[in-house]
């Protein structure tokens, strides 16, 4: 687990792929309980150490996470997420190339709850969400046949850029449930930027973290803009 900052209120870490945000029915170790083994041995502290988990990301994705130290901060992160003041990008690799550089993908998407999958409906569909998400191409490589795509979301739905990218066409390299291509490799998805007014200081917090699977002097001008 790597920590990009901490202070007495938040702490901002790296999520390694393949590690749960929080506990779950596998038993595997997961990112809440690291976190909190981390300030609990960093300062030295008696009993369980408080960490609010304000938002997560799929067991398989990596990148940027932002967990709160206090109930306070907690609160507060959540009201910003719940007000669409925390910005999440992810970068993406996906198959094929797109028709346009940029778009934006509207849905409805239902959780199918029994078997932890969700898909693309009609929005007369009984407990269907809308997911809306914008992307913009970075980069396209003819040989593989991938495309590297910015993502940003306006809605957080269970699966949602898995879902949307699969049945635009685009799904993503390495993605078990949705995917076509790379089935033994690890999804390309990554939350790679996040971006919020701290919760106590009122200063905009900018972090950044790219995955090993991009080229950083080549697209580093594209992907700060």
């Amino acid at each position: 687990m790597e920590v990009l900052y901490e202070d007495n209120h938040i702490i901002v870490v790296v999520k390694p792929q393949n590690i749960p945000s929080q506990s779950d029915k596998s038993g595997d170790i997961d990112l809440l309980t690291m976190v909190k083994e981390y300030v609990k041995i960093k300062y030295n502290k008696k009993g369980e150490a408080y960490i609010g988990l304000v938002h997560r990301l799929d067991r398989p994705v990596g990148g940027i996470m932002v967990f709160a130290r206090t109930s306070k901060a907690a609160s507060r992160l959540s009201e910003k997420i719940r007000n669409k003041e925390f910005k999440k990008t992810y970068l993406a690799m996906v198959d094929g190339k797109f028709d346009e550089k940029d778009g934006v993908l509207e849905d409805y998407l239902y959780k199918d709850e029994r078997n932890n999958i969700s898909k693309v409906v009609s929005k007369e569909k009984k407990n269907s969400k809308l997911a809306k998400l914008n992307y913009k191409v970075i980069d396209y490589d003819e040989r593989s046949d991938l495309s590297l795509v910015k993502i940003n979301l306006e809605t957080g739905r269970h699966h949602q850029i898995r879902v949307q990218m699969a049945n635009c066409g685009h799904s993503l390299y390495g993605d078990q449930k949705y995917g076509v291509r790379g089935k033994r490799k690890k999804i390309r998805l990554w939350a790679y930027k996040v971006e919020f007014m701290h919760p106590v200081k009122n200063e905009n917090m900018v972090f950044i973290n790219f995955p090993e699977w991009v080229d950083e002097g080549i697209l580093e001008k594209d992907l700060q803009d």
